[in-house]
């Protein structure tokens, strides 16, 4: 009896404990969400909670990995040339807008490179500014359709690891930087981003118009070092404020030089497998076919080498010359 109350006394206490413990997080997230955000977007679509974006990116990854290959497993392939052309029109017009933006928020004008904290007010500058990083955030769901696409035209080997971490994650991440900081540091990389994807999607764009314009487009792999490039500058631009006084959150200096890192190693993986260890394996193919040539010419040419060195080719060639000459 005294063992039962014991036993169910620490019970009582273990569960207080997880309940204040469980309670004091609960508030520590409200206190997060509402009262440390950016005031100006917490009424905004989708900004209120992360729990929505979260939901729509775990719902992305199982409709192109699970749900996508499931229903297109007998049935042919879309065609979807007329969309696609539109699509990534859209896209190249999209980004180029959301370019225009941040150079209008302030990059390579009034933004310093070294350190630029966020401009919290409400002057409509600062507006602006947030209303594009809110449509930025906006964007990386519409780049989901580059996924749906591959996976109703049956392309499942161009859903890889790197395109879907790439997509799934993105919405998650951008989602933080408008709740808490849209404007000033941060908005470097979607600058960079937004001007990959004008070149990435004018590719695409041109790829879409068929074989007569896929000839010329030779400078894909020129893409991926591209955004190689992109995360590199990221991560030193994000890393330089370890070293330097700024107003600026340092919890996010960590988040997105993290990220460019994350990026930077998906994307070099991918370009080895795609492009270097694909022309190792062309020069080794290459290499192979040359020895076979070889090694077959060699092999139709022993029986007569083998004749000219018993006498018999020589002798067959005699007796021919000698059936010329009397035949004349």
């Amino acid at each position: 009896m005294i063992k039962c109350l014991s036993e169910y006394l620490c019970w009582s206490i273990d569960l207080a404990v997880n309940m204040e413990a469980l309670s004091r997080l609960v508030e520590g997230y409200h206190d997060l969400m509402d009262n440390k955000s950016d005031q100006r977007v917490k009424d905004w679509f989708l900004m209120s909670s992360p729990f929505p974006t979260l939901a729509i990116c775990l719902t992305y990854v199982f409709t192109v990995k699970v749900l996508g290959p499931k229903f297109m497993e007998n049935r042919k392939p879309f065609e979807l040339k007329t969309v696609l052309i539109y699509y990534n029109l859209f896209q190249v017009i999209f980004s180029c807008w959301l370019f225009y933006e941040s150079i209008v928020s302030g990059w390579f004008t009034t933004y310093s490179f070294r350190c630029q904290p966020v401009d919290y007010s409400n002057s409509p500058a600062a507006i602006r500014t947030v209303h594009g990083c809110w449509w930025y955030y906006f964007s990386k769901f519409t780049e989901f359709f580059d996924t749906i696409f591959f996976v109703m035209r049956k392309k499942f080997d161009h859903v890889s690891k790197l395109h879907v971490i790439h997509h799934g994650i993105m919405p998650m991440s951008v989602w933080f930087g408008v709740k808490f900081t849209p404007g000033g540091h941060s908005t470097f990389f979607g600058m960079l981003n937004t001007f990959v994807h004008i070149v990435m999607y004018s590719y695409y764009l041109l790829a879409a118009l068929g074989p007569k314009v896929q000839k010329y487009l030779w400078w894909k792999k020129y893409l991926t070092a591209l955004q190689m490039v992109q995360f590199v500058l990221v991560f030193l631009h994000a890393f330089q404020l370890l070293f330097i006084d700024c107003d600026y959150p340092r919890a996010f200096v960590w988040w997105i030089g993290m990220h460019a890192v994350l990026f930077y190693y998906l994307f070099s993986d991918f370009y080895k497998q795609a492009y270097l260890k694909k022309v190792k394996k062309n020069k080794a193919k290459v290499k192979a076919e040359t020895e076979k040539m070889k090694m077959e010419t060699k092999e139709s040419m022993l029986p007569l080498l083998n004749g000219f060195s018993n006498g018999s080719a020589l002798g067959d060639v005699r007796q021919r010359m000698a059936g010329a000459v009397a035949s004349q």
